[in-house]
């Protein structure tokens, strides 16, 4: 019985290596016992055993069972469900029934999706806006144009596959004859093996670079809201789509006016004197001041509503309205001109009622006490 070298001594790493040192040691490794490169009998084999111990440290899950359980937990633990070959089960279902057992094939894979977070102004989340952006995301190589090759020379069909990505054996048993299907471990399902790899992505095919994308931001976003821009991720691999891009707004707050939902609410500061009189006071809004006259009286918590004034609604019904929110300002700190002026117009004035609404809530909250003593 042949024993199995440990995978990284196959790799010459430690068992420590990252991703990035595995992937590095194998493509050395790979170039050097390359049939087509290396003469040597014994090469291919050492090809396939790299190409083996690569599969494994390459995978993190595979990893982590070959760590935990050498050999034997690969070869039980494998694939997990979704790519699982079901090893020698699959032989004794096809022996039984003639059927063929297949391994995992390469298939394409989406790209990964990108997130970003964006700052705006309070104007540009009620209105909507376009703004620019620079992201770093993986694109096919901008010299091999996504092949892995290095420009005037092509991947070559691998020679344990054909170039079909499976390798078929047949086999005779006591029911009849089967086919077994796996994915060649030569080329690992690709059909083709790179022997010049692009110095650009160093054979991957994919590089990083910085991209400027438009986001298009519609009216009536709100702090946190998150915008989708389809197929502006990481590029796929072996053919797959794109990632996503998914911009999350961050929106800044405004000198004088806050936000609930689609209405804009300011909070309007009276004195005295203001209060009582009444006037005219000019208000911010977001298509700039408005004159808003202040009847004689008014009183502290009055709410004032300018129709059409607040914010884009998301849904696309509208705006929203403006909300003033009156309150009336006591002074702290008087001189003794005023002091004496407050004391001569106190003498004029009559005793201080509640107003109606306010007088039935204090009745009711009254009684309540009342009817506990």
């Amino acid at each position: 019985m042949v024993t199995k070298r440990d995978y990284y001594d196959v790799l010459g790493v430690s068992r420590g290596a990252t991703e990035e040192e595995i992937k590095k040691a194998y493509r050395k490794m790979a170039f050097e016992y390359h049939p087509d490169r290396n003469k040597d009998p014994a090469a291919e084999e050492k090809f396939k055993e790299v190409n083996e111990a690569y599969e494994v440290l390459s995978d993190s899950q595979k990893r982590a069972n070959y760590d935990r359980f050498g050999h034997a937990g690969v070869e039980r633990f494998g694939r997990g469900f979704e790519g699982f070959d079901f090893g020698g089960f699959g032989d004794i279902f096809d022996a039984f029934f003639g059927g063929t057992s297949r391994g995992r094939q390469s298939t394409p894979e989406r790209g990964a999706d990108l997130r970003f977070n964006m700052e705006i102004s309070f104007e540009e989340a009620a209105f909507g806006c376009e703004k620019g952006i620079e992201i770093e995301r993986i694109e096919p190589c901008s010299v091999c144009r996504g092949i892995g090759s290095e420009p005037g020379s092509e991947p070559i069909r691998c020679p344990n596959c054909g170039g079909t990505g499976e390798v078929r054996r047949s086999q005779y048993g006591l029911f009849g004859h089967f086919t077994n299907i796996t994915t060649c471990e030569q080329c690992r399902g690709r059909g083709r093996i790179i022997t010049d790899p692009c110095k650009q992505c160093n054979g991957l095919g994919r590089e990083k670079r910085l991209r400027k994308v438009v986001v298009g931001i519609p009216a009536g976003v709100d702090d946190g809201n998150t915008v989708r821009l389809t197929g502006e991720g990481n590029s796929g691999f072996g053919g797959g789509p794109p990632g996503n891009l998914f911009v999350t707004l961050s929106v800044a707050k405004h000198e004088f006016l806050r936000r609930e939902d689609a209405n804009i609410i300011y909070d309007l500061p009276l004195n005295f004197a203001q209060a009582a009189l009444g006037g005219e006071v000019e208000v911010p809004t977001l298509d700039g001041y408005f004159t808003l006259k202040i009847p004689a009286g008014v009183q502290n918590g009055k709410v004032f509503r300018i129709r059409g004034k607040g914010a884009a609604s998301i849904y696309g019904s509208g705006r929203g309205d403006q909300l003033i929110m009156v309150h009336v300002v006591t002074p702290t700190s008087l001189d003794g001109d005023q002091k004496r002026l407050f004391r001569e117009l106190g003498e004029t004035l009559e005793p201080a009622t509640l107003p109606p609404e306010e007088k039935g809530f204090f009745g009711k909250m009254k009684g309540t006490f009342a009817g506990r003593g």
